[in-house]
């Protein structure tokens, strides 16, 4: 298969390197060729954080070109903005509602933009997800991450759940607990982006 291309755009504390390692285990798990890029940046400073993740029979760099992203996955309302000139027609965008301001508008030096969905489905197939408050219900509003990722894994059927499932309990190993809170969590996301989808 022609490379799958993905985007994780997000701040520092939303579990964005969490979410592409897991992406990149499940991939690996079938076999597939796959290749991560990471930004650390600012994220314990609460900064913008993003991960490119590639996966296909073979990939050759981690780096996505422009034009070439089918999916966004954006764990900040704004944070995605960012890079909708990497998407490809008719990409994915999955976006959560949560909002947390970047440190300029904190101090008055910029505005937050009030038509921020109305700019993204100019991009492509436009998904918003209150991905804290399915995570709330699934045990912990620190799997909002875990909830995009279900949103994910409907939109893409590259990756099946068992791959999913497995990769989620790799990463949370020894945590019963956590992993019992970021399966309810993934299958909250899985549900809510099925619902979406049978409601256009």
């Amino acid at each position: 298969m022609s490379a799958t291309n993905i985007i994780i755009a997000g701040v520092g504390g939303q579990g964005n390197i969490a979410a592409s390692k897991i992406i990149g285990e499940a991939a690996l798990m079938l076999g597939y060729d796959v290749k991560i890029t990471e930004t650390h940046g600012m994220a314990q400073r609460g900064g913008s954080v993003h991960s490119m993740v590639r996966f296909g029979d073979k990939v050759f760099s981690p780096l996505i070109p422009k034009g070439a992203c089918q999916y966004l996955l954006s764990l900040e309302i704004l944070e995605g903005l960012r890079w909708v000139e990497y998407l490809k027609d008719g990409a994915f965008l999955i976006v959560s509602t949560e909002i947390r301001p970047p440190y300029s508008v904190s101090v008055g030096k910029d505005h937050y933009p009030q038509n921020i969905e109305e700019i993204y489905s100019k991009y492509g197939q436009l998904l918003m997800v209150p991905a804290k408050e399915l995570a709330s219900k699934a045990g912990s509003t620190r799997s909002a991450n875990i909830v995009m990722l279900g949103c994910l894994a409907y939109l893409t059927k590259s990756i099946n759940s068992e791959a999913w499932i497995e990769s989620i309990k790799r990463r949370f190993y020894g945590k019963e607990k956590v992993i019992e809170i970021n399966l309810n969590a993934f299958q909250l996301g899985y549900e809510f982006a099925s619902n979406s989808d049978r409601g256009r």
